[in-house]
């Protein structure tokens, strides 16, 4: 169904920057994944510590990291953009 403009529905994400959130509160543990690193879908960018559990930060899609936005050891809240995957 084309959209109010006309054009094409969006169908995926295209070359447009994907941003990955932190599921849950946590600490950065761990960054895996490099900026300019080819990744692939649910491929672990970073890992988070909360309540003494690692919770794997996934890329929602195959792409590049273009920018990793949390440092090592940084509290970051759910929700919070932590990557962008193009």
């Amino acid at each position: 169904m084309p959209s109010p403009t006309g054009s094409p529905p969006d169908c995926g994400h295209g070359d447009d920057p994907v941003e990955v959130k932190a599921e849950v509160l946590g600490s950065l543990w761990r960054i895996v994944a490099e900026v300019g690193q080819r990744v692939e879908e649910d491929e672990t960018i970073m890992v988070l510590e909360s309540m003494k559990m690692e919770i794997p930060v996934t890329s929602p899609i195959s792409g590049t990291v273009t920018a990793i936005l949390a440092a090592k050891g940084e509290v970051v809240q759910e929700g919070q953009t932590v990557a962008i995957v193009e």
